[in-house]
């Protein structure tokens, strides 16, 4: 990587010392290459992942229960988060400059959060239906009612509506002294009154209650599931019971994994804030680190799609579909421009493939038609 001169940045914060920190975003020349690599790759996995996800859930609209319903909210939300991501990879890209007007970082920020939270909420609310659906299916069966579930999911997105509105009263955009136009970054809301106790609310309300509502309901769905097994030598024989639990557990470690780090960043320095004001060097750590943990939370819309790949059936078998249908559109083409290959060839070969024999390949049949030739 190229190094270049680092344009130093000149943050009004308060430090212990009262000076001026210039060293927020140092990390610009190393930032302006990995993120925006890291983020085209959430976008395009993420947003493919979950259209397919999308297209496997469609087709059951008709027939909608709980965990559908759900599901079909959570995918809607990593479509629309996957979407907000090419206006940040261009400010990443630029070295945290914004060039476009105020209102447009407004709105890609309230996309950003939205559907970041969104996503937590519905992850909640599905760990909570399977949890009724297994241990509870008859005392609290009318809340997997279709009819009270659209409600639920409608709270949610107000419920998350309520939490990022504000964002958008607020000024997120920052000129700083070398001419870069910051947007959405941290230093923006040190001006915001009791804003340490504003966050340390937030990650309660964000990250705190869903994480533990999860863990729990899974954890007795996995004891539950695991007893099941255990007085069911079927049930135990068939492996069905360990592959629930398995996918259980990895979506458990995705959400903790993924999560964690940003939640638990901001509320150490926000404790830590009520008792002191930090130093440039804290608020510096601060800064890159937010950007590193902001980057795992967002890691998640494109884990999602591979849970669904192992977790659903009919994912799996779509995305096999597609797969085979690719290969067989290449196979063709390689047959089409090949000059020795004619259609019959085309057409035998394709019959042979769909049989379920051994597929031949372009370069077998072509040293086939080269013998036929030189015995000719």
């Amino acid at each position: 990587m190229d190094s270049t001169a680092v344009p130093m940045t000149f943050t009004y914060l308060p430090t212990n010392n009262g000076s001026k920190c210039n060293t927020l975003y140092a990390h610009r020349d190393y930032a302006r290459v990995l993120m925006p690599i890291f983020y085209c790759t959430v976008f395009v996995v993420g947003l493919l992942g979950n259209c397919l996800a999308l297209h496997v859930i469609r087709p059951n609209l008709k027939k909608m229960n709980s965990t559908t319903l759900y599901s079909l909210n959570l995918v809607v939300s990593d479509i629309l988060f996957a979407l907000s991501l090419p206006l940040r990879i261009v400010y990443y890209a630029l070295g945290f400059h914004w060039p476009l007007p105020e209102v447009l970082c407004k709105i890609s920020g309230f996309f950003f959060y939205i559907n970041t939270y969104a996503g937590v909420n519905f992850m909640t609310c599905l760990s909570i239906d399977r949890f009724i659906a297994v241990v509870l299916p008859l005392r609290f069966a009318r809340l997997r009612k279709v009819s009270n579930v659209r409600y639920i999911c409608v709270g949610v997105w107000l419920l998350v509506l309520a939490q990022t509105v504000p964002l958008l009263g607020m000024p997120l955009t920052q000129v700083e002294d070398d001419g870069f136009v910051t947007c959405m970054e941290y230093p923006t809301f040190e001006k915001i009154d009791h804003i340490a106790t504003i966050l340390i609310g937030a990650v309660f309300l964000g990250y705190v209650t869903p994480v533990i509502t999860i863990l729990v309901c899974y954890s007795v769905l996995c004891s539950k599931l695991y007893l099941t097994a255990k007085t069911n030598h079927l049930t135990e024989k068939s492996g069905r019971s360990r592959k629930v639990i398995g996918v259980i557990c990895c979506v458990s470690l995705v959400f903790v994994v993924c999560f964690s780090p940003y939640h638990i960043d901001i509320l150490q320095y926000m404790i830590r804030k009520l008792g002191s004001s930090p130093s440039c060097a804290d608020l510096t750590a601060f800064q890159v680190s937010l950007h590193i943990t902001v980057c795992l939370m967002n890691l998640n819309t494109c884990l999602d799609p591979f849970i669904y790949f192992f977790a659903c059936k009919g994912y799996k078998r779509k995305l096999k579909k597609l797969l085979k249908l690719q290969v067989s559109v290449s196979f063709s083409s390689a047959v089409r421009t090949s000059p020795e290959g004619s259609s019959k060839d085309f057409l035998e070969s394709n019959k042979i493939h769909l049989n379920g024999s051994t597929p031949v390949t372009t370069s077998e049949r072509l040293t086939e038609r080269h013998h036929e030739l030189q015995r000719m």
